[in-house]
C-alpha cells in the first residue's frame, strides 16, 4: 500500500481496495485453516471471489469487455458487482464447488495476461509477467497434487503441498496484479508514464515490484 501511494493518488484509489481485500483473504484463510469450519471456508473463498471482481473492474483491458459494455469501465464494473453478488449467493448454496470455480477464474486472467504481454514494450514488465505465470503454474501444480494425491504425498511424509500452494499463489496474485496495474496506465493513461520498479533495490528484479508514476502532473480523466 505504501509503495502504491502515488498510484492510488494519481491513477485510481481503487488499488488500495484490492490490497485490503488481499489482507482479508489472508486473515480469512488463517481462520479457516485453524478451524476447518464452513464459516471459515466461506469467508476465505468469498474474499478471493471479491478480489477477482474488484481487480477485473479496475484493470481488465477494455478490449476484452463484452460488446454491450461499449468499452465503458463503469458499466463493466456494475456487471462485475452484479456477478460478484450473484456468485456470493451461489457459493452459499453450493459451497463444495467454490474452490473449483475460483481456480477456473484464474484461466481467463492468465489468458488475458498472455495476450497483453505480446503487446507490452517494457522488457521488465514482460519478464515479470513471465515469472508471474511460472509461479502461478507451480501453485496450480501444488493445488492439484494436494487435492488429488494427498494420500500419496502423506505416505512419503511430505504433506506440505497445500502450504506451498498458499505461498506461491500469493506471490502470483500480487505480481499479476502489479502487471495489470501497469497495463491499465499504459493503455488508458499513458501520459502518466508508468514505470515498473522494485523495492528495496530497483536493479534486483526479485524484490517487491510496484508501479511508479513518472508524470503525475499530466492531465487526468478517468471513467472509474
Amino acid at each position: 500500500m505504501c509503495l502504491f501511494k502515488d498510484y492510488g493518488r494519481f491513477v485510481t484509489p481503487g488499488i488500495h481496495l484490492v490490497w485490503t481485500l488481499l489482507i482479508i483473504v489472508g486473515l480469512s484463510s488463517m481462520y479457516f485453516h485453524a478451524t476447518l469450519s464452513l464459516l471459515g471456508q466461506l469467508l476465505d473463498e468469498l474474499a478471493i471471489l471479491w478480489v477477482f471482481m474488484a481487480a477485473y473492474s479496475l484493470f481488465c483491458p477494455k478490449r476484452y469487455y463484452p460488446k454491450f459494455c461499449n468499452k465503458n469501465r463503469r458499466v463493466f464494473s456494475i456487471l462485475m458487482f452484479i456477478s460478484a453478488v450473484t456468485a456470493t449467493g451461489l457459493s452459499l448454496w453450493k459451497p463444495i464447488v467454490n474452490a473449483f470455480v475460483l481456480m477456473a477464474m484464474g484461466v481467463p486472467t492468465m489468458y488475458m495476461l498472455y495476450k497483453e504481454l505480446k503487446r507490452v514494450r517494457d522488457q521488465r514488465v514482460y519478464r515479470l509477467g513471465l515469472r508471474s505465470t511460472a509461479v502461478w503454474l507451480i501453485a496450480v501444480f501444488c493445488w492439484i497434487n494436494d487435492r488429488m494425491f494427498c494420500d500419496v504425498w502423506s505416505a512419503i511424509s511430505f504433506p506440505y503441498l497445500h502450504g506451498f500452494w498458499h505461498v506461491f499463489i500469493f506471490i502470483a496474485s500480487y505480481t499479476v496484479l502489479v502487471v495489470y496495474a501497469y497495463f491499465y496506465v499504459e493503455n488508458e493513461l499513458p501520459q502518466r508514464q508508468p514505470l515498473l520498479k522494485y523495492w528495496p533495490v530497483d536493479e534486483f528484479e526479485f524484490g517487491i515490484p510496484f508501479i511508479s508514476i513518472q508524470n503525475p502532473g499530466a492531465h487526468y480523466k478517468s471513467d472509474i
